[in-house]
């Protein structure tokens, strides 16, 4: 909501509060053109309420943060043109990393959404000490920061993703089953590695990262007909990321989400939990290798990059291979039978599929719509739509590059005056 930046009477208190009142309208102005796009400077006040002359004060502030930069002029306008404001922030970057059982990978996304730099390496995580893979984490994070001020730009924060239980105001891994690792300050020790830096380093489950990224895909696709969605991503384990009303569920203590201990195949493997029966346990990446696969097959190799072991099923499927056709229709059914738990219980507009879900999704989508209808209470599944992600493995890296930068639309002043001086 902008607020007016009358000037009153009194001590220092008063200034105080100005200052916070300019932040929460550079914010607001910030926000205006990352949501609605181009603008003239009148129209920005029409929209937002704020009157002409603040407008003009907090968009050339903007411009001189390098977060807004002045567009084209304003077509179809009556008597002289106005000239458009719109969103810059080549010079700002969000970078997410993400630590996963068989891969780690880093993204650097400016304010605009353009990927700076993307990397992707296969690793053994599960197998390897917990100290070696957060050095191998942040090597990879050194190479994107240094990317990001090769270009100029000032690196707003670094967002770790985690399959695991994570409290994030804290930076404490509780609990990673599929890593095995268990209380670990991934925070504290990945600030330790990167030498204490001056941006934030934060870390959250990676489910919920990769909703966050995948409700954004939905916006610019659907606009604001979806408020709710549920992410199902997959890998070796499952997880769930959901929003509600366009807001994430953290639940409680932060820990919903963990979709993939569901207990629904109570006679089913044992899981890495160390529970029998979770729904991993017949849907997760292990599960359809088993199933489509022999234990000495190529596919199997965990240092393999995911998406070549993920090309050879979908090249097997393609070419009617009768063991993998049925496997994955196999998992595509459990993923609907547990699917059909979470429309049951949270109704959402949209049930969203990422990770190696969606890269199968041709073959796993019909079985698993199928499950929905027949176990979702409410007419048509409850009105859910069932859609594949376009962000691939990608989307957990993006969404805790986008946690950063969120950061600026909230508070453009942590962007220093000098970042507008980005190399072209």
């Amino acid at each position: 909501m902008a607020l007016s930046e009358g000037s009153r009477p009194g001590s220092g208190v008063v200034a105080a509060d100005h200052v916070s009142l300019r932040r929460n309208n550079l914010s607001v102005v910030l926000r205006h053109v990352r949501e609605a796009g181009s603008r003239s400077r009148a129209r920005i006040a029409a929209d937002t309420g704020l009157n002409k002359a603040t407008v003009s004060s907090l968009v050339a502030e903007l411009v001189d943060r390098g977060l807004l930069r002045d567009g084209q002029s304003e077509a179809g306008a009556l008597g002289r043109p106005g000239q458009l404001v719109e969103l810059d922030g080549r010079g700002v970057c969000g970078v997410g990393a993400e630590i996963n059982v068989d891969y780690l990978a880093v993204t650097a996304l400016d304010l605009s959404g353009e990927t700076v730099i993307e990397q992707r390496v296969p690793l053994d995580v599960a197998h390897l000490d917990p100290s070696l893979t957060l050095d191998r984490l942040a090597k990879l994070i050194r190479q994107a920061v240094t990317a990001v001020s090769a270009r100029g730009g000032q690196t707003a924060g670094v967002t770790l993703a985690v399959p695991g239980l994570i409290q994030s105001a804290t930076g404490m891994l509780k609990l990673a089953p599929n890593l095995g690792w268990t209380e670990v300050p991934v925070v504290d020790k990945m600030r330790a590695r990167l030498g204490d830096p001056a941006y934030p380093v934060r870390v959250d489950n990676e489910a919920n990262l990769a909703a966050l990224a995948a409700y954004s895909e939905m916006k610019v696709a659907d606009g604001d007909q979806v408020q709710d969605i549920v992410l199902l991503t997959g890998a070796v384990g499952v997880g769930g990321g959901m929003v509600t009303g366009g807001h994430l569920l953290r639940g409680g203590h932060g820990f919903s989400g963990e979709v993939g201990h569901m207990p629904v195949a109570p006679v089913g493997g044992i899981c890495g939990c160390g529970r029998t029966g979770c729904w991993e346990t017949v849907v997760g990446l292990t599960a359809l290798l088993n199933k489509a696969t022999d234990p000495d097959d190529p596919v199997r190799d965990p240092s393999l990059d995911v998406e070549q072991r993920l090309a050879e099923i979908t090249r097997r499927a393609e070419a009617g291979d009768t063991r993998t056709l049925r496997a994955l229709a196999d998992v595509g059914t459990w993923l609907g039978i547990g699917g059909a738990i979470l429309v049951n219980i949270l109704n959402p507009d949209v049930l969203v599929l990422g990770g190696y879900f969606a890269v199968l999704g041709p073959w796993l989508k019909e079985p698993l719509e199928s499950a929905i209808r027949d176990r979702v209470i409410a007419p048509e599944g409850g009105g859910c739509r069932v859609v594949r992600s376009e962000l691939g493995f990608t989307a957990a890296v993006r969404g805790g590059a986008q946690i950063s930068l969120d950061q600026v639309f909230l508070d453009p002043t942590l962007v220093g005056r000098d970042a507008a001086g980005v190399a072209q």
